[in-house]
């Protein structure tokens, strides 16, 4: 749709989908499959998330070997071959009031009918001592992008969940060791994740345990733990600390303007909707049970399905 405003010819998409992970990719699939006018802007790399993931055997009729790299960039040929554009750009600014929204990037301003968020979530910190000072220095958040540095050394993971087992696991093919450093006695992972680990010879676990320190000055050299039980301290010995403890979402720039949880999650009804008629959500960026693939997929699918309907009774 084109807009005359002073004279000025002006594109008016009929949605802009803002995050290029699982859930803008599918969405984009599904609103270009619906003839709509579809951009997706991302600012850093398409898939997101999914694209640390090294094995992704959890995603119904994945073919045997499948990464979370391969199936972004076939769900993104998918959505390329339906129409839908893509922009490499970081917004800075949005205004989501009225019929039509404006999104402002570093380099452009773009406008649409509706937009879907779909911005995800970035690992949340381990909460220890020069946990910063070390980050790129031993300390990681992301197995599949520097486990080869880890090639025969001792690597701890920190965290018990579907991730950390997950990573734990992979990383195993690389370290001498993984220790599995998790808060309770008892993960909190898949059964089957659960059961690979156990018998993978490589992994070791410390329960009921946190990392209180990363000890090194200009690399890793090993971790202090502390027995959340006991208060006992402990030194471990390893060359790599992976963190695995959850993921925070990416609201920041819709604070104030659209309704959040307390921790910024966006709240959206089944449909997608939130509480600005024409914007919608879905992946990690929203308040949901499960946050996975399959599911980031079925959000964008479901949010673009209803921001075609939106438009058609809005503007038709």
């Amino acid at each position: 749709m084109k807009n005359e405003e002073d004279g000025v010819m002006e594109h008016i998409y009929d949605t802009i989908i803002i995050g290029g992970g699982p859930a803008g990719l599918s969405a984009g699939l599904y609103a270009s499959r619906s003839r709509m006018d579809t951009l997706i802007i991302e600012r850093a790399k398409f898939g997101g998330q999914a694209t640390t993931t090294d094995e992704l055997d959890n995603y119904p009729g994945s073919i045997e070997g499948c990464t979370g790299t391969s199936l972004s960039k076939r769900m993104k040929k998918q959505a390329e071959d339906f129409g839908t554009q893509f922009v490499k750009e970081e917004v800075v600014e949005v205004e989501l009031q009225g019929d039509i929204k404006t999104i402002q990037c570093k380099k452009e301003t773009y406008k649409a009918k509706t937009i879907i968020i779909a911005t995800g979530a970035y690992p949340r910190l381990g909460g220890f001592k020069n946990e910063i000072e070390l980050r790129g220095k031993g300390v990681s958040y992301c197995a599949t992008c520097d486990a080869d540095f880890f090639t025969d050394l001792d690597i701890a993971v920190f965290g018990g969940g579907d991730s950390a087992i997950s990573e734990a696991i992979y990383l195993a093919k690389f370290g001498e060791t993984v220790t599995v450093i998790h808060r309770r006695d008892e993960l909190r992972a898949a059964k089957s994740l659960q059961e690979k680990a156990f018998k993978n010879p490589k992994i070791k676990f410390v329960w009921d345990s946190i990392i209180q320190e990363a000890k090194g000055d200009e690399i890793l050299e090993g971790l202090v733990l502390k027995n959340v039980k006991t208060g006992e301290l402990s030194d471990l010995r390893v060359d790599g600390c992976f963190v695995f403890v959850g993921y925070l979402p990416i609201s920041d720039l819709f604070k104030g303007m659209i309704t959040m949880s307390e921790r910024g999650d966006i709240i959206t009804d089944e449909e997608m909707r939130t509480n600005i008629p024409g914007v919608y959500a879905a992946g990690d960026i929203r308040v949901k049970l499960l946050r996975q693939v399959i599911t980031a997929a079925a959000d964008g699918a479901i949010a673009a399905t209803h921001a075609e309907h939106y438009i058609e009774d809005k503007f038709n």
